[in-house]
């Protein structure tokens, strides 16, 4: 959604780590300037990035946003229900089950959303995020003159998860360690989804 020089992105984010090293950062909008949409962004044990995005207009607009090594247009789609998340990326197949409230989720969702996603608040609130959670951001650069803003209303657990890469065997659920490099700030060490707000602020 487009609003008064913002973008905003409502769904949710799942950051998994796995065995083989691979860590992947998995995108399911909601609603978007581009409508509903899933795309995925993977980094490799070498530290290679990749974005997996469904059609050039959004790929374009994330690889505007955050840094990639290679971005691969394909047909993404995804499933998510109350304990399970399915993600059909062509060469990425990705299964996750999905638990309950972490205790930060819990306590975040004491906050109003109204103001839980406010660049505002999420600006005034960025200094102490890493220190509550380590490499994660609230608020930070998103290139081109622009800022980023993550408001996150609610956290659960990855229960469990399988993933091949370009047939591969990723291996079974890890923390996402080393912290992934795509924007300012990783997924949270312990793998979870979260139903976020990011709001794109552009240039005056």
């Amino acid at each position: 959604m487009q609003n008064g020089g913002m973008d905003r992105f409502e769904g949710h984010i799942a950051g998994i780590g796995t065995t083989s090293g691979t860590r992947l950062v998995v995108g399911r909008w909601a609603a978007s300037p581009f409508g509903a949409f899933t795309d995925v962004m993977l980094e490799d044990p070498s530290g290679r990035r990749t974005l997996l995005a469904p059609d050039r207009e959004i790929a374009d607009y994330v690889q505007a946003t955050y840094t990639f090594d290679d971005v691969v247009l394909t047909p993404v789609t995804s499933t998510l229900t109350s304990d399970r998340l399915v993600v059909d990326a062509g060469d990425l197949q990705l299964r996750a089950g999905v638990g309950g409230a972490t205790v930060l989720g819990r306590l975040l969702g004491l906050v109003p959303k109204r103001l839980a996603t406010h660049p505002r608040w999420l600006a005034l609130i960025n200094p102490v995020a890493s220190r509550l959670v380590k490499g994660v951001a609230t608020a930070g650069s998103a290139g081109h003159g622009r800022t980023e803003y993550y408001g996150v209303t609610s956290a659960r657990a990855i229960s469990g998860a399988t993933a091949t890469w370009r047939g591969s065997d990723l291996g079974t659920l890890a923390p996402v360690l080393p912290p992934v490099r795509f924007g300012f700030s990783s997924a949270p060490p312990r793998p979870q989804l979260v139903s976020v707000t990011t709001t794109i602020r552009r240039p005056d």
